[in-house]
């Protein structure tokens, strides 16, 4: 067992800033300072008063900067009575529980369509790669019937069971553990090691970039989403934070609203960021290069 210690994946991006880099560095901070603009325009917007909101022209930095629109988002209930809280915590609870799931699916199936034998590996190879041709859009009526016949709608499960899967996440990470040699299988296996064992302790240590990289796909499609809650939730109590999003930008009060609307946006553009900056060195090292030294 020692032989695998000494094996770790390759890591793509240079562990601290060298003098080397700096030349690169001038070359992207011109256009790194241009894409960063738009990100300190929604912190500005969000926490205008409203005369600077409807303000034309438009100013790019906030003069006079308040919580008003915060607070008036969450004192404000919808015309069902439901309030905004509760469809921020059904977005947090449905995010968190399909982002695990989908880790798990995907790393696990991965795992077993690289390194185990069975007869139907091919064939669900084979699937997985044609699922990945279809867009949603090309999907929604076979969807729905299938939905409808497991009664799954209108049931909060609904916002869950059909996105766990992720085909591209299955085969990035089909791709990732392919690069990790037998040699690591059979000598946990001469140990006494399981095959759960050797997902838990080798495997998935092992392929933390393509963990991360699932963590962020599965996270973006299912918080930003306002598609379920519209087409298969018909009770306001299981519907989503996006949904809600997308009513109060199509509300017919939309003057009266750009306040609750611009803080809405933060709120829905924050996890988005944070998630990224965190887990976007591990996702460059998966889309770059996968692989064992």
């Amino acid at each position: 067992m020692k032989k695998i210690k000494n094996f770790k994946a390759v890591k793509i991006n240079p562990p601290k800033f060298t003098w080397a880099q700096l030349p690169f560095l001038l070359m992207v901070l011109p256009i790194a300072t241009f894409m960063v603009l738009p990100l300190i325009y929604i912190f500005n917007h969000a926490f205008k008063p409203f005369d600077e909101l409807i303000e034309y022209p438009p100013r790019f930095f906030v003069r006079r900067p308040t919580l008003e629109n915060l607070f008036e988002l969450f004192e404000t209930a919808t015309t069902t009575g439901i309030p905004v809280s509760r469809y921020l915590f059904n977005s947090i609870v449905i995010t968190i529980i399909v982002v695990f799931l989908s880790i798990f699916l995907s790393t696990i199936t991965g795992f077993a369509l690289s390194k185990l034998k069975f007869h139907i590996k091919g064939t669900i190879s084979h699937i997985n790669t044609i699922a990945m041709m279809f867009v949603g859009t090309a999907v929604v009526i076979p969807r729905y019937i299938i939905i409808e016949h497991l009664g799954l709608v209108d049931n909060f499960f609904v916002h869950i069971i059909p996105v766990i899967a992720i085909p591209v996440g299955l085969f990035l990470v089909k791709q990732f553990i392919d690069q990790i040699p037998d040699e690591i299988m059979d000598a946990a296996k001469i140990d006494g090691a399981s095959s759960w064992t050797i997902y838990v302790k080798i495997i998935l240590p092992l392929i933390k970039p393509a963990v991360a990289t699932i963590a962020i796909l599965s996270f973006q499609a299912v918080w930003n989403d306002a598609s379920i809650s519209a087409t298969y939730i018909n009770s306001d109590s299981l519907k989503t934070f996006a949904y809600y999003m997308a009513t109060l930008a199509s509300s017919s009060n939309v003057v009266a609203g750009q306040g609750m609307n611009a803080v809405a946006s933060l709120i829905m553009f924050m996890p988005n960021l944070i998630i990224f900056i965190f887990l976007q060195s591990k996702v460059m090292n998966t889309m770059v290069h996968s692989g064992i030294k």
